[in-house]
């Protein structure tokens, strides 16, 4: 069993520059709420927001190639490799409301195993886009399956969405659990176990 690595995920690719569209559009919100955008504590708020969602939405422009491509390595290895506990942000599609969490990825090499460093930047190339928590999760597993070919690849997903703490149903305790399961993960029970009893081991929701 690898050693277990627990961390933030990072996006090395710089966003892109703030569109004066979104600026304009944020404007047009404020307006539409009967506020006067000119007001002092307004003016630079259009800035402000078009400026985050493009930070909070910048893996729509990483490059998923360059994100992998020096870090995949030839290593005589087939045993699992799990990296949980990484923090993660997203917005939901639905109603660009933040939802946030920890992600677990495992996977069993076949030949090939990827930098540790790498699966936490996975997860947020695709955390930093307008998400739902289930693809996110498929998403994830896809991408590692792919990238190195593994015998199989497990991701377990614990969210808290802001939409169903501040509005709609207001329940701030729900968390949402999503897992996608391939290869042994899915046909071999006691593989399966093994990773659910790490992940599931002295966690705490926070």
């Amino acid at each position: 069993m690898t050693l277990i690595y627990s961390g933030n995920g990072l996006n090395s690719n710089s966003a892109p520059a703030v569109r004066e569209d979104m600026e304009a559009a944020v404007k047009t919100i404020i307006e539409g709420l009967g506020e006067d955008v000119e007001r002092e504590g307004l003016q630079r708020t259009p800035h402000r927001v078009a400026k985050m969602f493009t930070e909070l939405t910048a893996g729509y422009h990483t490059d998923p190639v360059a994100l992998i491509n020096d870090a995949i390595f030839t290593v005589d290895y087939n045993e699992m490799v799990l990296v949980r506990d990484i923090e993660f942000s997203s917005l939901c599609e639905h109603h660009m409301l933040p939802f946030w969490g920890k992600a677990h990825v495992a996977y069993i090499p076949n030949g090939k195993v990827i930098g540790l460093s790498k699966i936490p930047r996975i997860v947020d190339m695709f955390a930093k886009r307008l998400q739902v928590q289930e693809r996110l999760t498929r998403e994830v597993a896809d991408f590692v399956a792919e990238a190195i070919g593994a015998s199989g690849v497990a991701v377990v997903v614990h969210g808290a969405h802001m939409c169903s703490m501040i509005r709609g149903v207001k329940k701030a305790n729900a968390r949402m659990v999503t897992q996608s399961l391939q290869g042994v993960f899915k046909t071999d029970p006691q593989i399966r176990a093994e990773f659910m009893g790490h992940i599931t081991a002295n966690y705490s929701d926070e």
